[in-house]
């Protein structure tokens, strides 16, 4: 008879969630008319309700039950039909995305293991917890751990403090959620173990270098960005790195080619540009720490967000290597005047199911539609829901331990456009205490996630955080080409469909930005295909000098617009990845900056760098409003296959008052005719530049040979 009882019961209740702080949803098997009475109790204790309202579904019935006071969370709940000892749990479910959930737990002290040479203090946020532990491990390989009982405090922090100096000692969080214990690595965790397998304590100012150097901050405007990928720029056979693909081989100084040519940083700090951005450098998931040699990926799978990756540090299974290394290689980028930007994943984590935040407070920081399903505006799987309190709080408590600790200088936020404005301000306000001039940029793509739209930080909001810095994508597409249609060139190529849109790109674009520095002017970057490789599919049949012109054109019409220009690592001597568009998890060989390229281009090398320098040494390239723009820039009445641009009245910008800046993306030199005659100085054509002047120019009309750029001063008379 029992038996058949647990069985009647097993069938009453399918499944039952909180889904408000006041109701509970329960799923019969039975119709409504079958329900049996049943009680709701609270650690033994009955807690009165009232049906508030049913529903029918597929298998039975739905019930709504509501409370007069607020449900404790932390506990737990079960369901049990009257004269029946079995009793049904009641999981904690969609009340983590109401509001009023927000409101009860948000927790504005520090989270994490709070280290100090006399005890440790851990804290980890965890409402729906009913028990949690902390496993502590004298080291990264011991297998058994002590474990201690930690105390909740109302809003949901679970904390322990252990006496004693804990350096390189690591450790686990076990918590109880709905019914199951979960192990889990702190999502604060410092540092981390091989491949992520335990939080790692340490003593920060044990990782530090011996020295900061002082870094002097740059307005936005005077700003151009090389991207890099810690790997791709060490990798290669001839680059002249020893340790390659590691923190410490990217730091290292004077390393030189095939052909002694410069390679690495030196080269960088060479070719002029003033932030170096790299790749993600917190702690992902798709590459095995222990074989890194077998494995690639770019790293926009994000799993421990204040750790940095192992598989860039000389010992990945020491969780204090990693730290000590990255550091080391921040600091020798500013030594060299380079200002270093950090790529940060908050829109989306590796695998939802197993990230510690999932496990510690399921459905809370991802996104969900109207019937319950995650979202997938980023394509991977899962949106991060920036939104929500305690997210927020984790973006910007990350942001401002890496700005603070690791001394960078900006961050580059991807897919940016799923993050809330309001979280990107928080970010900034956060930041403006460490560091006021810090760059923050990032991609403002307009992406299918549940947020209202005028929320979403893209490109159509831009006006709404004038403090962020976006890719251009108007102008990459006006200059580059289509890059959905892989045969469709742009500018660059002959193709002047859209040359209007590019003259407004080049200007800043006024009816998008609040500033000019808010475009990031670009072609290419690590996404799709190289510009190398988009002008091979345009150009099939062309000999190699035309790919070349094309391509030294697009990179000078990046260098010579208004906005920060954007540089992808190698883009300068022709980047290419063997027509691989999509390259995130391909082998070295395509991925790699090949630095025999360096040296075979090395005049092509020297153009860029020129461009730079004429960039940094007359700031009418970098004007802050557009009023300046406007007064000072004037569109020239041109061919449909060339744009030029007139400054005037630019001497309190730089060494000349009087300049003109032509572009000809056709196949054929065109004459155009200048503002004015007299003596004019060419200091910029198809294969030089810099500021000595090439040769003097005497008149009113000028021949700019096809696929190229001019750039021109008068003469003060």
């Amino acid at each position: 008879m029992k038996q058949i009882e647990e069985q009647a019961v097993k069938c009453l209740f399918h499944s039952a969630e909180i889904v408000t702080l006041h109701t509970v949803m329960i799923h019969f098997t039975v119709t409504k008319e079958q329900v049996c009475p049943f009680v709701v109790e609270k650690e033994g204790t009955t807690v009165p309700f009232s049906i508030k309202s049913w529903q029918e579904w597929e298998r039975g019935a739905i019930a709504f039950i509501q409370f007069d006071d607020p449900l404790e969370l932390g506990v737990e709940y079960k369901l049990r039909q009257k004269n029946h000892e079995q009793t049904h749990l009641i999981k904690v479910g969609r009340v983590v995305r109401t509001e009023a959930f927000d409101q009860q737990y948000v927790y504005n002290g520090e989270l994490g293991a709070l280290y100090s040479h006399e005890r440790t203090v851990f804290a980890v946020w965890t409402p729906v917890a009913t028990e949690v532990s902390l496993l502590l491990y004298e080291n990264w390989h011991t297998l058994e751990a002590i474990e201690y009982q930690m105390k909740r405090s109302p809003n949901g922090v679970w904390s322990v403090s252990l006496d004693g100096d804990l350096h390189q000692y690591c450790y686990l969080y076990r918590a109880k959620v709905n019914g199951k214990w979960k192990t889990t690595v702190d999502p604060y965790a410092k540092s981390v173990t091989v491949n992520g397998e335990k939080g790692v304590i340490f003593d920060l100012k044990r990782t530090d270098p011996a020295s900061w150097p002082t870094v002097h901050p740059i307005p936005p405007e005077h700003t151009i960005i090389y991207e890099l990928h810690i790997r791709d720029a060490t990798v290669y056979p001839g680059s002249g790195h020893h340790k390659k693909g590691t923190y410490l081989s990217l730091a290292e100084q004077n390393t030189c080619g095939p052909w002694g040519e410069s390679t690495g940083l030196s080269y960088i700090r060479e070719l002029g540009v003033t932030h170096l951005e790299l790749l993600p450098v917190a702690d992902y998931g798709s590459v095995d720490e222990a074989n890194r040699e077998k494995e690639y990926n770019w790293g926009y799978d994000v799993v421990h967000y204040f750790a940095p990756e192992g598989s860039y540090a000389s010992d990945p299974y020491d969780g204090v290597t990693r730290v000590k290394e990255l550091k080391q290689l921040i600091a020798q980028c500013q030594r060299m005047d380079l200002r270093v930007i950090l790529d940060v994943v908050f829109n989306h984590v590796y695998v939802m199911k197993e990230s510690p935040f999932e496990k510690l407070v399921p459905g809370y920081y991802f996104r969900y539609d109207g019937e319950g399903n995650l979202a997938d505006g980023t394509g991977v799987g899962n949106d991060i829901a920036s939104e929500r309190l305690m997210v927020r709080k984790f973006i910007v408590d990350c942001v401002t331990y890496w700005a603070s600790e690791y001394r960078v200088d900006g961050f580059r936020f991807d897919l940016m456009g799923i993050i809330d404005q309001m979280t990107m301000k928080e970010v900034k306000r956060a930041l403006a205490p460490i560091n006021r001039q810090i760059l923050l940029l990032g991609e403002g793509w307009d992406l299918e996630t549940p947020l209202e739209n005028d929320q979403k930080t893209t490109l159509a909001q831009a006006r709404a955080v004038p403090f962020l810095h976006f890719f251009h994508d108007t102008f990459r597409d006006a200059v580059k080409g289509s890059t959905f249609d892989l045969n469709k060139g742009g500018f660059c190529a002959g193709n002047i469909e859209l040359k209007e849109t590019l003259i407004a790109s080049m200007l800043g674009h006024e009816a998008q930005f609040d500033r000019p520095s808010q475009a990031i002017q670009y072609v290419e970057a690590h996404d799709n295909h190289t510009l190398w490789d988009k002008l091979q599919f345009v150009f099939p049949d062309e000999e190699e000098e035309v790919l070349r012109a094309c391509h030294r054109l697009a990179t000078a019409i990046v260098l010579t617009s208004q906005g920060i220009p954007f540089l992808h690592g190698g883009q300068e001597f022709f980047r290419t990845k063997h027509g691989e568009g999509n390259s995130y998890n391909s082998p070295d060989w395509i991925n790699q900056l090949d630095w025999s390229r360096r040296a075979i281009y090395a005049a092509d090398v020297e153009y860029v760098k020129g461009l730079i320098a004429l960039r940094k040494a007359h700031r009418a390239f970098c004007f802050s409003t557009f009023s300046e723009v406007n007064t000072h820039m004037c569109p020239l009445k041109t061919p449909s296959e060339v744009i030029g641009f007139h400054y005037h009245h630019i001497a309190k910008w730089g060494p000349w008052d009087e300049m003109v800046v032509l572009h000809n993306g056709g196949g054929d030199k065109v004459d155009i005719r200048l503002p004015a005659s007299g003596e004019w100085e060419v200091i910029v054509d198809g294969k030089k530049a810099g500021l000595v002047p090439l040769y003097t120019f005497n008149g009113h009309t000028v021949s700019v040979q096809s696929r190229s750029s001019m750039v021109l001063y008068r003469l003060n008379e």
